[in-house]
């Protein structure tokens, strides 16, 4: 019911600067409220006046001023600065939000990471490091704190990828009336001990000489097999559709000397074709001769007796078929002369002629 009454938001980042935020509209019904503020104590306040004030739809909503000293105190004011709509004094140092971690590391084993930060300079009791990590299979963040600067953390899979985020917390109550933490650090993305740009492509990246020697075989390979398969395909042809030759190249003289005429070509070609025929025929003629002439001297030799059988229905009945063929049957062990060979015969061969 009274001036402490109205809700106002105090944030004092990190000693450096004091924000004071209120709701204008709720609390002073469109009213543009004036802001004045001092760090001085005892019954002689030095007020300043607020310079950089936080707007809402052209209304005065905040000011944000230097911090200068552990105790503060705040007077909003009507818009002339005649009327305290609300005054009150503060400890600065139980609003403190904490500036973002800085330097901020990772040090793997395993499956296990341990996250540090630089300390700060002043107050280091009074805060508390936070990690925060999920993988892309994880819908919640999962949160480990632990004394300022530094939290370990195990039970991480190497085959997954995973995001990192870090901050400052206030302790509360000990430090802070208000629970107030640090932004969050820059989003890291890790997979086992290796930093990556993202974790859209779970692949652990390779270096790149893999990578080249897996591109070079991966084309040795490709070539080996379009080798094989046009050998294949070659073959295949060939015996599918076998080459014609043409004619042009053996009989190059018939068309560019005699212009296609076959006979001519033939009348001045066949005195050649019959010498070449001799000369290929002569070796095998010479010695066919020769072996005529051994048979000839072996058949002027008196022999056995040759013992010939006609069938007596050729005889009787004057068969023309019948007469024509004749059983020479020799006598056992003996020599039958036939085109110019001794043939050895005995009682179980016989000769159709």
């Amino acid at each position: 019911g009274g001036k402490d009454a109205i809700n106002i938001t105090i944030i004092n980042f990190n000693k450096e600067k004091m924000q004071i935020t209120w709701a204008t509209r709720e609390l002073f019904h469109n009213e543009n409220a004036s802001f004045f503020y001092t760090f001085s104590e005892g019954k002689h306040k030095v007020w300043k006046p607020c310079t950089t004030y936080l707007l809402d739809q052209d209304y005065n909503s905040g000011c944000l001023f230097k911090t200068e000293g552990p105790t503060l105190a705040i007077s909003i004011r009507n818009s002339n600065g005649t009327e305290e709509l609300f005054f009150k004094q503060l400890k600065v140092d139980f609003f403190i939000k904490p500036s973002p971690p800085e330097n901020v590391t990772f040090f793997w084993e395993e499956d296990t990471v341990t996250v540090s930060c630089n300390k700060p300079e002043r107050n280091t009791h009074c805060l508390r490091l936070e990690l925060q990590y999920k993988s892309k299979f994880d819908k919640e963040w999962q949160s480990r704190t632990a004394k300022c600067c530094s939290v370990r953390e195990q039970g991480f899979d190497p085959r997954k990828c995973y995001s990192f985020r870090v901050r400052l917390r206030r302790r509360v109550p000990e430090c802070n009336i208000a629970n107030y933490s640090s932004d969050w650090e820059a989003e890291t993305f890790w997979m086992s001990g290796t930093l990556l740009d993202s974790c859209d492509d779970d692949v652990t990246p390779q270096p790149e000489t893999e990578i080249v020697l897996s591109c070079s075989l991966a084309i040795l390979l490709m070539m080996l097999i379009l080798s094989i398969l046009l050998c294949k395909w070659q073959r295949v042809r060939i015996s599918v559709l076998p080459a014609i030759p043409d004619p042009k190249y053996p009989f190059a003289d018939l068309f560019n000397d005699h212009n296609g005429n076959l006979q001519e070509w033939l009348d001045k070609n066949d005195h050649v074709m019959l010498q070449t025929k001799l000369e290929y025929e002569e070796p095998e003629s010479i010695t066919e001769a020769e072996s005529q002439q051994e048979d000839r001297k072996n058949s002027e030799k008196p022999g056995p007796l040759e013992k010939i059988f006609t069938f007596p229905g050729a005889v009787e009945n004057n068969d023309s078929k019948a007469a024509e063929m004749a059983c020479l049957i020799p006598a056992s062990s003996a020599t039958a002369p036939f085109a110019g060979f001794n043939i050895l015969m005995n009682d179980d061969m016989y000769v159709m002629l």
